[in-house]
């Protein structure tokens, strides 16, 4: 007769206290930091000299960690390459790498440092982590002695991954991601044999967490939202501004809506080098963003968000478009390019319209009216279906309404960050082959337009107000995945392109 009360208060009990420590919402906190960069990056320095340089970073970081706290945020993001930089040799690399052993190991490198060896940056990261009660989000160099029985050993005998770790509020480890989809030039690190799919659970949602090129492929980025279900991505990245499609807020922006899951997303600040854009994202609008090729300051963006945000509707992306006839359109087409790859357009000559254009199994229909039909500005209706393979290899199909860069027809495309036209209204749809399609809105200045547009469930992307500014790009982003290895006929020209860019980069860099 008395256990059973007891046993019932106790189960209330449980109820209540598993209820409390779950929260409905939680705050977000990205900080876009203007790294310090070492002196020499191709000549090897000592571990000494590597330390004060990252402690230096870490001294920023820690200012923006301890801001963010004391704001009630509950995790911090920092960026890809933001405690040391870029651009070094392998064995440059290596006096500023730790060995980060697996979160499995229940580390909490604040109260046991030598646990794993001579760890100071862990150590600082998870002290920054515990001391200021919040979930911190770092970017450092992991190395893993191999040997000759492994038969993809480097020369050197050790592995070297560009890093992603965790920290938790306890300053404890909880996850560690090594970068899959290393970029052009990273040729300092070892992509993983497989790739890593990382998630952790907290109080406030499930994270999973992978690296700026990553967001272009599938693995890890796709599967982690698709079978693992998480609700928010962790995002540190050196994103690089490539315009009209690939700035870092456009498209971090877009693959949170796409996806339908939060995306926080802490680039470098390096102006010099195209590098801003952080930002703070759900699914259904942009929460907090920054974008300054002006200044050389770092930037800390807090926001709120839900930690189980409503998954959109499944979108069909080919439903509309497909009951579109497409009128003929004769030569009105012409070629013009975008980030190497060729698009057929064609030119919106009116205030208001209904143009089609096709390439290859991609038809992409617009409707708009815009505030006045200018005659120093010219707007073009883009498609692309093939295989780029300029800085990576991937398969697009691409609906865009372009701002072309000049009144000439061969500037369409062409990096524009300015424009002075407004539209009353737009709709952008296209007969896709893919259920993976990026929404982006960008207006003039590279700025977003929260809460202005809207998708459909037959695969519109349409305004829902008059655009609040002048209108650089509308765009729907798809990526066919399974086409990643198709074959193109052009493959040998891109190809020399790419080793064209690399050098370019690589110079970019040194002068940098």
């Amino acid at each position: 007769m008395i256990a059973s009360p007891l046993l019932a208060y106790v189960a209330m009990f449980v109820f209540c206290v598993s209820k409390t420590s779950s929260l409905d919402t939680f705050i977000a906190a990205v900080y876009e930091h203007a790294v310090l960069l070492p002196n020499t990056t191709l000549t090897p320095v000592s571990r000494e000299e590597a330390l004060a340089l990252m402690n230096r970073n870490l001294d920023l970081l820690e200012g923006a960690i301890t801001s963010a706290a004391e704001q009630g945020a509950h995790i911090i993001v920092t960026p890809e390459d933001g405690i040391y930089g870029w651009n070094f040799s392998r064995e440059s690399l290596y006096p500023y790498l730790e060995d980060i052993p697996h979160p499995q190991v229940n580390w909490i490198p604040c109260n046991n440092p030598n646990r794993f060896g001579h760890t100071p940056v862990q150590e600082r990261l998870s002290c920054l982590a515990k001391d200021n009660s919040i979930y911190v989000v770092a970017n450092i160099g992991d190395k893993k002695p191999c040997n000759a029985s492994d038969p993809q050993c480097p020369p050197d005998g050790r592995y070297q991954y560009n890093t992603d770790v965790v920290f938790d509020s306890q300053g404890r480890l909880v996850a560690r991601y090594h970068k899959q989809n290393l970029f052009m030039g990273e040729d300092q690190f070892n992509a993983p044999k497989e790739p890593e799919v990382v998630t952790f659970n907290t109080t406030f949602g499930r994270f999973g967490i992978f690296t700026c090129f990553d967001i272009l492929f599938h693995d890890p980025a796709v599967t982690l939202v698709k079978d693992f279900h998480v609700d928010t991505i962790l995002f540190p990245t050196a994103w690089m501004n490539v315009l009209p499609h690939l700035s870092a807020i456009e498209f971090h922006s877009a693959w949170a809506l796409g996806m339908g899951v939060n995306f926080l997303a802490s680039n470098i600040h390096y102006p010099s080098m195209k590098m801003t854009g952080s930002g703070i994202y759900a699914p259904n609008s942009a929460r907090a963003f920054h974008y300054d090729m002006k200044t050389k300051e770092g930037k800390l963006l807090l926001s709120q968000l839900d930690s189980h945000p409503h998954r959109p509707v499944v979108v069909n992306w080919t439903s509309y478009a497909s009951s579109v006839e497409a009128p003929l359109t004769g030569n009105q087409e012409f070629k013009s390019t975008i980030f190497f790859d060729e698009y057929t357009f064609v030119e919106l000559k009116g205030v208001m319209g209904n143009y089609t254009v096709c390439h290859k199994d991609l038809c992409c229909h617009l409707s708009y009216t815009m505030s006045e039909k200018r005659s120093d500005e010219v707007y073009a209706l883009g498609a692309f279906d093939g295989l780029h393979t300029v800085e990576g290899r991937y398969y697009l199909q691409i609906c865009t309404l372009v701002k072309c860069k000049t009144t000439d027809l061969n500037t369409c495309g062409d990096s524009a960050e300015t424009a002075s036209t407004r539209f009353e209204m737009f709709s952008l749809s296209g007969t896709f082959g893919t259920q993976y399609v990026f929404p982006e809105v960008l207006l003039s200045d590279i700025q977003l337009a929260p809460g202005e547009f809207q998708v459909s469930s037959d695969g519109r992307l349409f305004s829902l107000k008059p655009t609040s500014g002048p209108v650089l790009t509308v765009t729907l982003f798809g990526r066919l995945y399974e086409k990643d290895g198709a074959s193109d006929a052009s493959s040998d020209l891109i190809a020399a392109l790419r080793i064209m860019l690399a050098v370019i980069i690589c110079i970019v860099y040194s002068l940098s």
